[in-house]
């Protein structure tokens, strides 16, 4: 089956089209049959970025005003005659749809109905920038795809087998029960991919190892899984809170946030886009959110780089220890993510004087794990530590075909 995955911004699509199938699952051999994105969307000179697997990729700008618009220049890619994958859009039989907040009403993807949006939009005042944009995606793809099943999955929806004792917080319960204020958790497609993949790779035990899965990106976050199922993660009512991020603070106290209100005079959008875009290695450093950049300014020896370095490491390796507590013990740590997958530098930096937990870096086998599964502990060693690359557009096209399907959720 041939599933469109889309993944809608308030100025943007990424779109991938991938040929699913129970046992491609089964035998992990789903095929990527093309991709793109399409930025600037609501300008006359949007940026249209399109591949074929195989193939030099194709890049030009176009005036693109809206998302209806962005969707029919996808679809076009994929059917026009000089790098066509599909004879027309009719053979697309599913659309994925990435929508970030589900609110508590969704512990698994679903198909997109009416009541399904109606849940959606009630979730907005969650997800303020996100669901009104992923909902565009939505609408527009309708228009353009009638004859489709749309599936709707959501990043929060793995962690929703949090129980109180982890979602709750310190505040009287009256906000929670008025104002939804827990913890939700995000990056549950990356989390329950790499989750799902350990798994296969490991056999039947694999399904109920206890893992701490560690997606290390732009955005961060930490998952405790215990046979299969989120019991812990980082990210929390927002995606805000937790590790040190590219541009997000992670864990503050809030009383340091009022106090900076105050003395910086500060309005509530103020201090979000301070917290938001201004904070994370790039507040620490003043030099870039780019872990890649830091790496080159640390080796040139710039202090406030190697600190700002230091800063996010300790940061992963105390949410370590806290679900290894949280879990009496792991099978295995797992990196992923841009920086989880390529940046051997730092998962030695995380995982080192960790030896007391049991936690061991192969110094060969990291060097070698860039960008490729691979286990990075030595033989024996307990938890074993991996690197397994997310794939969170493929997860997409897995649950869009099992809505479709009606077979469970993995």
């Amino acid at each position: 089956m041939k599933i469109l995955v889309l993944n809608s911004g308030s100025s943007s699509l990424k779109f991938q089209l991938i040929e699913t199938s129970p046992e491609q699952i089964k035998n992990n051999a789903d095929h990527l049959l093309a991709g793109g994105s399409i930025e600037k969307i609501g300008t006359s000179e949007a940026i249209v970025t399109y591949g074929v697997p195989g193939r030099p990729e194709n890049k030009f700008s176009a005036e693109i005003l809206e998302h209806q618009q962005a969707v029919q220049t996808a679809l076009q890619a994929m059917t026009g005659a000089e790098s066509r994958v599909i004879g027309s859009a009719a053979e697309i039989e599913g659309v994925g749809h990435r929508v970030v907040h589900g609110g508590e009403r969704f512990a698994a993807s679903t198909l997109i109905d009416d009541e399904a949006v109606r849940l959606i939009e009630g979730a907005i005042e969650l997800a303020p920038l996100h669901n009104p944009a992923n909902l565009k995606g939505y609408y527009a793809a309708r228009l353009a795809l009638p004859e489709s099943k749309h599936a709707a999955v959501f990043d929060t929806a793995f962690h929703q087998t949090l129980t109180p004792r982890a979602y709750l917080y310190g505040l009287p319960y009256i906000l929670y029960k008025r104002h939804g204020i827990r913890r939700y958790g995000f990056h549950g497609t990356s989390h329950r991919y790499v989750r799902y993949r350990f798994a296969q790779l490991h056999g039947s035990g694999g399904k109920e190892a206890k893992l701490i899965t560690c997606h290390l990106g732009n955005g961060c976050s930490v998952c405790a899984i215990d046979g299969g199922k989120s019991v812990d993660t980082s990210m929390g009512f927002t995606p805000l809170e937790g590790l040190v991020m590219g541009t997000r603070c992670g864990d503050v106290d809030t009383a340091a946030v009022l106090h900076v209100m105050a003395k910086e005079d500060l309005k509530l959008y103020e201090i979000s886009s301070l917290l938001n875009k201004h904070s994370g290695l790039y507040g620490l450093s003043g030099i870039s959110n780019d872990m890649r950049t830091l790496l080159e300014e640390r080796a040139r020896g710039n202090e406030r780089a190697a600190e700002t370095i230091d800063v996010f490491c300790y940061r992963v390796k105390k949410y370590f220890g806290a679900y290894l507590a949280a879990l009496n013990g792991a099978d295995a740590i797992v990196f992923t993510g841009g920086i989880g997958e390529n940046a051997p530098a730092i998962r030695v930096q995380i995982c080192e004087n960790l030896d007391a937990l049991g936690v061991k870096i192969d110094s060969a086998s990291n060097e070698a794990a860039v960008g490729k599964e691979q286990r990075i502990s030595p033989d024996g060693a307990v938890p074993e530590v991996w690197v397994i690359p997310t794939n969170e557009e493929l997860l997409i096209a897995r649950d869009t075909l099992r809505c479709i399907l009606g077979i469970p959720h993995r």
